[in-house]
């Protein structure tokens, strides 16, 4: 499968470990519709080679030498168009990767996760259609977030059904799973999120996630 007319997912690589990059270029590289089309070892370098390369999807690692994770984040998320952003993280319930969610990444995987997770978790941010370990970015929310923020005037915008959609989709449920509860066809559902993003200013799922708790939605 190749997504954009047969254009694979273009993936930039940043850690600071040259063997741990080189593992997953190979099971990157392995997939038909994907492709390594650079790395850096560390934020500052990152930013360049993402600058230059334009690719889909970042895989950046939180800690690391000169510029660090976070801060490279920070800065590619200021560019016109950014590119996904998935965090690695050595550590469960990471407060580091907290934060790199609130400032706009698209989630986070633990380092040592599964090829297969890893590689669906790089479809699953390009499309933008569901919520990488969301019970996961819930936690660490339920652990570092503050839910005493106001709802703001936007949230009051959507309709009935689109709360009952929200809510569901803030409790981590894809699509499918959405779909089945509320007896809607997944394009419906598909519709009604868009909708849902488009009148809170949301980016993405993760974002959603992030909204419901922290203003008590969750």
């Amino acid at each position: 499968m190749t997504v954009e007319g047969d254009r694979p997912i273009r993936v930039v690589l940043v850690d600071d470990q040259a063997l741990f990059r080189a593992g997953i270029r190979m099971l990157v590289d392995s997939q038909p519709d994907l492709a390594v089309v650079g790395e850096a070892s560390d934020g500052r370098e990152a930013i360049g080679v993402v600058r230059a390369t334009r690719p889909d999807v970042v895989l950046m690692d939180i800690r690391m030498p000169v510029l660090d994770g976070l801060g490279a984040t920070a800065e590619l998320l200021r560019d016109p168009d950014p590119p996904r952003i998935v965090m690695l993280t050595t550590f469960d319930l990471d407060e580091a990767a907290a934060r790199a969610i609130r400032q706009g990444a698209s989630g986070f995987l633990l380092k040592d996760a599964d090829p297969e997770f890893l590689l669906a978790a790089i479809r699953t941010v390009h499309a933008g259609s569901a919520v990488i370990a969301a019970s996961a970015t819930r936690e660490l929310f339920a652990r570092f977030g503050d839910a005493s923020r106001a709802v703001p005037a936007t949230y009051g915008d959507l309709t009935d059904r689109e709360r009952e959609i929200f809510a569901l989709a803030a409790r981590g449920l894809s699509n499918a799973e959405i779909a089945a509860r509320e007896f809607l066809s997944e394009a419906t559902v598909k519709t009604h999120i868009s909708r849902i993003l488009a009148k809170l200013a949301l980016r993405d799922r993760v974002q959603l996630v992030v909204f419901a708790f922290e203003h008590g939605l969750a």
